[in-house]
């Protein structure tokens, strides 16, 4: 057993575990990346956000191409090759996964791939792995640290009584594309399994899809999903909803699946189960109690606006401190604690004062079409009693969504409608659903950070025709000067 010395050691290497390892490289640091995987990136990287996201590329083409007749130009009917499909997936994540690669040795950061676990408040044990199911080779290191970070993610929930079955697959099994059933049911009516539901339902499948709660996509604003559902009926036979699964079992048809719901069948049979039903963090996993690291119940660690553990040279981030469980929040919570620990290391005092103290973390659903949502909810407004003033700006009478053929969404912003706001109250929150709304909540997000009005964002000038611009007349709706939009009905 070998023993490595490092300034700091970062354990995992998804968007979260990468960002502070480099960061923290950046700033002078010596630098030890631990990852399981063969390639960094993680989850997110390797079999999440960018494998699902280009699959679903190819979906939303394959959709948009089918409407193209009533426009005058006719296309054939689409034929399959899954084994190509797979191969421009792998292409996706290679190109990522290989620039991550260069960037780690250009930084002089040392990657180890394996399995670590805590052996003391300052040292970490590797067992050294090997193959695409990180098979064990016997070989250990470890690491003396003087500062550690823990990035070390989530995995899927799997339910107990699910048969061990090719047929039945989480998000990672489903993104292997091995198969396109006739008939899928998707376990779990949130952002996961409707993205994968999406691929799968272009690609020829039948979903049905089973939810314990009241409604699909819970967090956002029932606005947004209604669109959304309206425009994707034809992919269901069946949205069960305050619905449990409660059994299954493997049959030589399918996956027998027992349901308790009203109006649930007793039980269904299907080509392919998706287990989306959440994921849980890996705090339980790493023997975090050997370094005198706190982890809840649920596996998750607690931690302060600095990321920093009860232990103090100890940091976490990204999923495994709580929720969202997001990628763009882990790289931020990364960038936090990377430079705490290199103003400690370094004497730099402006550095070691960083914290995380973002107002608000923006959402996205990318199913066809996409949902997007950040700050406070209409829901969550009602809820808590909040007084707001909304602007909802119909892409009906937007310019490029009707060119686009794509005009079925709207923009809506939330702003401060208390006596205290005098009428001029800033933005709380936002939702977009319509194409492409992932690519414009940024733009809400932000100014909820910098205290915008409504006037700061309608007198904005946003260039026409686009969709992003419909982000300044919802602001314009809520200030009463939007000329795109029927005059409001005045009472006398």
């Amino acid at each position: 057993m070998t023993t490595l010395d490092c300034d700091l050691l970062v354990l995992g290497a998804g968007p979260g575990g990468y960002s502070a390892a480099f960061r923290a490289a950046d700033l002078g640091l010596n630098v030890v990346l631990v990852e399981r995987y063969a390639t960094l990136g993680g989850v997110c990287l390797n079999v999440g956000c960018i494998p699902s996201k280009a699959l679903l590329h190819v979906a939303a083409v394959m959709d948009e191409v089918k409407h193209f007749g009533s426009l005058g130009v006719s296309f054939g009917e689409p034929v399959l090759d899954v084994a190509k499909l797979r191969t421009h997936k792998e292409k996706v994540i290679g190109k990522l996964t290989g620039g991550l690669s260069a960037m780690a040795k250009m930084r002089k950061v040392t990657v180890l791939r394996g399995l670590g676990s805590f052996a003391s408040a300052h040292h970490l044990k590797v067992e050294e792995t090997t193959g695409g199911a990180q098979e064990k080779t016997g070989k250990q290191q470890t690491i003396a640290f003087k500062r550690c970070i823990i990035a070390a993610g989530a995995q899927a929930v799997r339910l107990s009584f699910m048969p061990e079955d090719p047929r039945v697959v989480d998000s990672t099994g489903a993104l292997n594309l091995t198969q396109v059933p006739k008939r899928m049911l998707i376990l779990g009516g949130g952002i996961i399994g409707l993205e994968m539901g999406t691929v799968y339902s272009t690609l020829g499948a039948r979903l049905d899809v089973v939810e314990m709660l009241d409604g699909l996509m819970p967090g956002a604003d029932r606005d947004l999903v209604k669109v959304w559902q309206k425009m994707n009926a034809p992919r269901f036979d069946n949205i069960l909803l305050k619905t449990k699964t409660v059994g299954a079992r493997a049959t030589p048809a399918g996956i027998e699946v027992s349901l308790e719901g009203e109006g649930a069948p007793a039980s269904q049979t299907y080509d392919l189960v998706l287990q989306a039903v959440g994921r849980a963090p890996n705090g339980k996993k790493i023997l975090a109690e050997k370094a005198g690291v706190s982890v809840t119940d649920r596996g998750f660690i607690p931690v302060d606006i600095q990321m920093r553990t009860n232990v103090p040279h100890i940091f976490a981030i990204g999923d495994i401190v709580g929720q969202p469980m997001l990628a763009h929040k882990a790289v931020h919570e990364a960038h936090v604690a990377a430079e705490v620990i290199a103003g400690e290391l370094k004497g730099n005092k402006e550095l070691a004062s960083a914290a995380f103290n973002a107002r608000v973390i923006p959402s996205v659903a990318y199913t066809d079409p996409e949902i997007a949502w950040v700050g406070l909810t209409e829901t969550e407004a009602k809820a808590q009693g909040i007084q707001v003033k909304k602007g909802l700006f119909p892409w009906s009478a937007s310019g490029r969504a009707i060119a686009n053929g794509r005009d079925e969404g709207f923009t809506k912003l939330l702003f401060d409608d208390s006596p205290a706001a005098h009428g001029h109250g800033k933005i709380l929150g936002g939702g977009i659903v319509g194409t492409h709304a992932g690519d414009m909540i940024g733009e809400i997000a932000l100014a909820i950070e910098m205290g915008a009005d409504a006037v700061d964002i309608g007198k904005t000038i946003h260039p026409h025709p686009t969709l992003g611009e419909s982000m300044g007349m919802a602001a314009e709706v809520a200030h009463g000067g939007c000329t795109d939009l029927p005059p409001a009905r005045k009472f006398s």
